[in-house]
């Protein structure tokens, strides 16, 4: 158990949480970070059909997943759609445009992220989603996700339709208990790590 948790629930402020959490993945050693990725795109053909359109993310720094597991949900599935991180005028975040993932073909974006080749798709394009794999630092067996805080997600997740399967993706020590949670929070349905695979949580109000 860590310090930072007292019997199964984290304390303190969602910006401790953070940084926490994200220490705790920089001292993963790099074949570990590697066998979970591989792991987690094992699991994908348990759940994913070919029929299915996927919202995905390309990871950054050290967020469970890899270029190869998005590789693997396009030889999976119908489509795999990438977000694109755009702000308003006045530095706030807007919800996510998304692109089709193509192979080869991504192009270099803010802060030197990957991101898919215009023509993007509106931001209501999450709504054609089956499938939304959602990067978290954290998730809590009631479906309350933790994020890196950028409020991307915030804005977007509100805009899938009721059916779609919100999965976040983490480490396996990454699920908990307890997370704390707001009236405007979107909860995951699903929660898909590298040791346990997909499973549904609790997603209670």
């Amino acid at each position: 158990m860590r310090a930072d948790m007292v019997d199964g629930v984290l304390a303190g402020t969602k910006a401790q949480h953070r940084a926490a959490l994200l220490a705790a993945r920089r001292d993963v050693p790099d074949a570990v970070r590697a066998a979970e990725s591989q792991a987690l795109s094992e699991h994908l053909g348990e759940f994913v059909a070919p029929e299915h359109t996927v919202c995905a993310y390309l990871p950054v720094g050290t967020e469970p997943g890899s270029p190869q597991l998005v590789d693997r949900l396009r030889e999976l599935c119908a489509r795999v759609l990438l977000p694109v991180a755009r702000f308003a005028a006045d530095g706030e975040p807007l919800a996510l445009l998304w692109g089709a993932y193509v192979p080869d073909t991504l192009v270099t974006a803010r802060f030197g992220l990957l991101e898919p080749a215009e023509p993007w798709l509106p931001a209501s394009a999450v709504g054609e989603a089956d499938l939304v794999l959602v990067p978290a630092l954290a998730v809590d067996r009631r479906g309350v996700r933790l994020g890196r805080g950028g409020g991307f997600y915030d804005r977007s997740l509100p805009l899938c339709r009721p059916s779609t399967m919100l999965i976040a993706v983490v480490r396996d020590a990454e699920l908990i208990d307890e997370l704390p949670s707001e009236p405007h929070d979107v909860r995951m349905t699903h929660v898909l790590t590298p040791k346990h695979g997909l499973f549904a949580l609790a997603n209670t109000a």
